[in-house]
């Protein structure tokens, strides 16, 4: 019977997740995609058509990787942080507190309605390059679990962010000044070979060039780094904030 009652109460909470990212859909989905389609046309058609090859492969079909992840970190991050943070400024949150719900439960509901969306938007901007390119993925099982593990990654840190954020401001200063510089910096638009050895090291100290490089290994075949030692390293970092998110949420740190 307990069982039964926390399925209910997990799959109620990733429907009231899902179901508010899709009611909102041209502010959590749309901006996105327009965006993404900017990138394809300026960088991939544009700017591409003079560079040529990049890793032994056409440039607008290697940055396509990185365009993905890029929306799906940033999709399933803020997913998560402002839909935490909007309970926490209506007072919503406690409800789910003093609720026979366990703690792991709220966690898990949030990570995946993060999820979702960042998957969602990942796969509407495959869509998207479908116009400009034709893609052949070479390890589809990899792709797919390298999109997981990222998408939940970013959920587990947009909810530390909103855990212990105390305003607006503060659930949009990681995402401005950490997230998207990481993200640039990823290798989305470059092959790290190129760079001198000092940015060179730079990038190799970036947790999101680990999850773009093997996404575009999973896409492409092609990699800078062994794919075991980056996959091993992300589900560490998943697990690492899996504790502390729960830790911090049984603590009452949101409050």
């Amino acid at each position: 019977m307990k069982k039964q009652r926390i399925i209910i109460a997990l799959s109620t909470l990733i429907k009231r997740e899902i179901g508010r990212f899709l009611r909102i859909w041209p502010q959590t989905l749309l901006p996105s995609s327009i965006t993404t389609t900017m990138y394809f046309i300026i960088f991939g058609k544009v700017i591409g058509c003079k560079l040529g090859n990049m890793g032994g492969v056409i440039y607008i079909n290697y940055i396509i990787p990185g365009l993905i992840m890029m929306a799906v970190i940033t999709n399933s991050y803020s997913n998560v942080a402002s839909s935490l943070f909007g309970n926490k400024f209506q007072r919503s949150i406690e409800e789910l507190i003093i609720s026979p719900m366990p703690s792991w439960v709220i966690l898990d509901g949030f990570i995946i309605g993060g999820l979702f969306r960042g998957l969602l938007v990942g796969l509407i901007v495959t869509l998207f390059s479908l116009f400009f390119t034709t893609i052949n993925i070479v390890h589809p099982f990899l792709t797919i679990v390298i999109v997981i593990l990222t998408a939940i990654l970013f959920s587990l840190a947009g909810f530390m962010n909103a855990l212990v954020a105390k305003t607006f401001d503060d659930i949009s200063i990681i995402p401005n000044f950490v997230l998207t510089p990481l993200t640039y910096l990823g290798g989305v638009f470059y092959n790290i070979n190129l760079l001198p050895e000092s940015l060179k090291n730079l990038s190799l100290i970036n947790p999101i060039f680990y999850m773009v490089n093997t996404f575009r290994y999973g896409f492409l075949g092609v990699s800078d780094l062994v794919i075991g030692k980056s996959l091993i390293a992300i589900i560490m970092f998943i697990f690492f904030l899996y504790i502390v998110s729960l830790k911090l949420l049984k603590k009452g740190i949101y409050v």
